[in-house]
């Protein structure tokens, strides 16, 4: 049987992979398995449903509530809310299952459906399988007064605004932001939070229409956040994504500051807190190797993961992490939430701009980014990367030059028949060198044809 569940919830071009009927079989399912687990025993069920701005959020939200209110289960409908405000309100309302439709960071006519566990928690992988394992099952359908009810509840995005707002101690007077709201879920609560936090806000990209999310604009089109930055005379910009789980930044001079240099100043910031915990932070093998230096320097542990927001999630849960993150922006502060959370990572590197009363710019200078090139080495069998003899003594020797000054990762793809080739050294130039020699070993060792 083919996986539903990726590594993000259920994704798909919405109306042709992702359609009304997958996503209403999926919610009675999903009502089904966590009944048998006794999630609902002593009580009504009440699951709670979110979106961002996609158009098709509209009949796929329909679609979710008719499948869990036909299974019994109440439902309160939260609206457009990012992903991490779906997750917190979960907690809040003490709802057995959260709903969040959204594609994050991918184009407009994608979505996906992302479930949520009690607390707001991201759903084991056994539940998942189960959940696909009882797909167009016949069941016994609930009638009378034993089918769920349906409610708005229209006070979220100023609930979870304020939550947001909670976190930090220091108020943000002083500062003024450029936020990009990726035309996304965060265009509401995004701003509300930063000015109930005291900042002057500048909002761009904060009037989505449907079609708009995610389109050359949020956290993978800079562009307009960093002139909007310089033109403002703004102390620094934050571009979210579609969902809101994740943010980059910009400094004074519109200079990009990546996920690997927010963390590390969270990391410095929660160290002399006393709130690190065991003094260690969670990253994954794609992290630059500058970051690692960085807190190596600081006496920080970095605890590295596979690449995915989910890996770090578990390091984080299993060992009680406080902190961890990702290059691509997911910065997860578990002692506030659950999932990676762009709002709230905004304040806390604004708090931290306001306490020290320095720039973002010297904030982020405490690690130096090595140069980093990454090739894609395409037509290869993959499965091969980790025990070809030949790839190995290729990077053995690469990597006895590079010695302390860089660093190689060869990572096959999770979905592709491709293998990625990372280096890391002192100059560009040099980190191009060694993956284009690489590359070309991997090619001619582990081609398909």
């Amino acid at each position: 049987m083919t996986r539903l569940f990726g590594t993000d919830g259920v994704r798909g071009l919405a109306n042709a992979d992702l359609t009304a009927e997958l996503a209403l079989d999926l919610s009675v399912c999903a009502a089904h398995v966590l009944a048998d687990r006794g999630e609902f025993e002593g009580h009504r069920p009440l699951a709670v449903v979110g979106r961002d701005t996609r158009i098709s959020g509209q009949f796929l939200e329909a679609a979710v509530v008719a499948g869990l209110a036909s299974a019994g289960v109440d439902v309160l409908l939260l609206g457009v809310l990012p992903t991490p405000g779906v997750a917190y309100m979960t907690e809040r309302l003490g709802a057995d299952l959260g709903v969040m439709l959204s594609a994050s960071h991918n184009p407009m006519p994608d979505n996906g459906i992302k479930f949520l566990a009690r607390g707001g928690h991201k759903l084991d992988d056994a539940i998942e399988i189960a959940i696909e394992r009882r797909m167009g099952e016949p069941w016994e359908r609930p009638t009378g007064g034993a089918v769920g009810r349906v409610n708005a509840y229209p006070s979220a995005v100023e609930e979870y605004a304020a939550h947001l707002e909670g976190t930090i101690t220091h108020p943000l007077v002083g500062l003024k932001v450029v936020l990009d709201c990726a035309e996304g879920a965060a265009h509401a609560a995004g701003p509300r939070a930063l000015e109930d936090a005291g900042a002057t806000v500048i909002a761009i990209h904060a009037d989505p229409d449907g079609l708009n999310i995610n389109e050359d604009c949020g956290s993978t089109h800079l562009g307009d956040l960093q002139r909007a930055v310089v033109e403002h005379g703004a102390h620094a910009g934050f571009a979210l994504d579609g969902d809101a789980d994740r943010c980059l930044a910009v400094d004074a001079d519109g200079n990009v500051v990546d996920g690997d240099q927010i963390l590390a100043i969270l990391s410095l910031s929660l160290l002399e807190q006393g709130r690190l915990a065991k003094d260690t932070v969670v990253a994954t093998v794609m992290s630059n190797l500058g970051f690692v230096q960085a807190m190596r320097a600081h006496d920080v542990g970095v605890r590295q993961t596979k690449v995915g927001d989910r890996y770090v999630l578990e390091a984080m849960k299993v060992s009680g992490y406080s902190l961890g993150g990702e290059q691509s922006g997911h910065v997860i502060l578990s002692d506030h939430a659950t999932t990676g959370d762009g709002i709230l990572t905004t304040l806390h590197v604004m708090e931290r701009m306001a306490t020290t009363g320095r720039s973002l710019a010297e904030l982020a200078s405490v690690m130096t980014r090595l140069p980093q090139v990454l090739l894609n080495v395409s037509g290869v069998d993959k499965s091969r990367a980790d025990d070809d003899p030949v790839v190995a003594a290729a990077v053995a020797e690469e990597e006895a030059v590079l010695g302390e000054r860089g660093r190689i990762l060869l990572r096959p793809s999770g979905t592709e028949p491709i293998v990625r080739v990372m280096v890391e050294a002192p100059t560009h130039d040099e980190a191009q060198g060694v993956a284009t020699r690489l590359a070309e070993v991997v090619q001619r060792q582990l081609s398909l044809s």
